[in-house]
């Protein structure tokens, strides 16, 4: 059954000062309304649950990639047909264009923001997986003033975050400058495209003289939110790629992750997957 659109409303206010006093009123909440490609989804389906919306889309403040020596800034309404045609993301962030080019189809790409996917909160989400490897951080902003969080920190549980209703997603920050020998971005979906994650893994490694100097193991769909895997991590950093070695990091891997039987696979798949896609990219030349 498709929703009652008179039943909400949408404010769009003329700038970010304006966006934030709405989601600081009190009584019945107002929710930020950014690309819209999930909402949508749910409107049709007539399982939209908030009523009052404040539109974000073409806020200057939350708009634009900016790139200085030590950082790229990415704010919130940064879409991923931009991720996509950035240069510099492309040439030191490769595995977010990666994620942002199996994000949908064209049109999503096109309408669908960074900010937005984030704060969906779906484990099977895209673009998290990279970002956890590559250490980003996001500004936080409300009336109240503005906070920065490590990435890795801010989904603390199943559709939950480290953000106040009152508060924004204004922007993520990547730090530049890490040299990665090797990079590798995985979907595993029903079909090769426009489908949500059956798992979805962001790898990157870091070798000096034959031994692992730092490594980057994330994945999607296999816990209730995107993770690292410390645990196979731990038993790479520091060693040899040999046989061993990988062997080592399927077994903490299978103690990393806590997939689950649901609509789109089982449990027992995602781990198979999981620990094919990691074993490939530890392998690979």
């Amino acid at each position: 059954m498709r929703s009652y659109v008179p039943g909400y409303q949408l404010r769009v206010p003329a700038n970010l000062e304006e966006a934030l006093a709405l989601l600081a009123e009190s009584g019945q909440p107002w929710r930020p309304f950014a690309g819209g490609t999930d909402l949508m989804v749910l409107l049709e389906a007539g399982k939209l649950p908030h009523t009052r919306y404040v539109s974000l889309w073409g806020l200057d403040a939350l708009t634009g990639i900016i790139v200085s020596e030590d950082e790229i800034v990415m704010r919130a309404l940064t879409t991923y047909a931009q991720i996509r045609a950035h240069d510099v993301l492309a040439a030191e962030f490769p595995l977010l264009g990666a994620a942002a080019r199996e994000t949908g189809g064209i049109a999503t790409q096109n309408r669908g923001t960074l900010g937005g996917n984030i704060a969906n909160a779906s484990p099977a989400a895209d673009t998290p997986p990279a970002l956890l490897v590559y250490d980003a951080s996001l500004d936080l902003v409300s009336v109240r003033g503005a906070r920065r969080v490590p990435y890795a920190a801010f989904h603390t549980g199943y559709k939950t975050m480290d953000l106040a209703p009152d508060e924004l997603i204004a922007a993520v920050r990547l730090p530049r400058r890490r040299a990665w020998t090797r990079q590798d971005y995985r979907k595993v979906g029903t079909r090769r495209a426009q489908a949500i994650s059956k798992v979805c893994f962001a790898g990157a490694l870091a070798v000096d003289g034959g031994v692992v100097r730092d490594v980057r193991l994330a994945f999607g769909s296999v816990a209730p939110i995107s993770m690292r895997a410390l645990r196979a991590e731990d038993a790479i950093r520091g060693k040899r790629l040999d046989s061993s070695t990988v062997a080592a990091a399927e077994g903490a891997l299978l103690r990393d992750i806590a997939p689950i039987d649901d609509v789109r696979s089982t449990a027992r798949y995602r781990a198979t997957v999981a620990l094919n896609l990691m074993s490939r990219f530890l392998t690979m030349g």
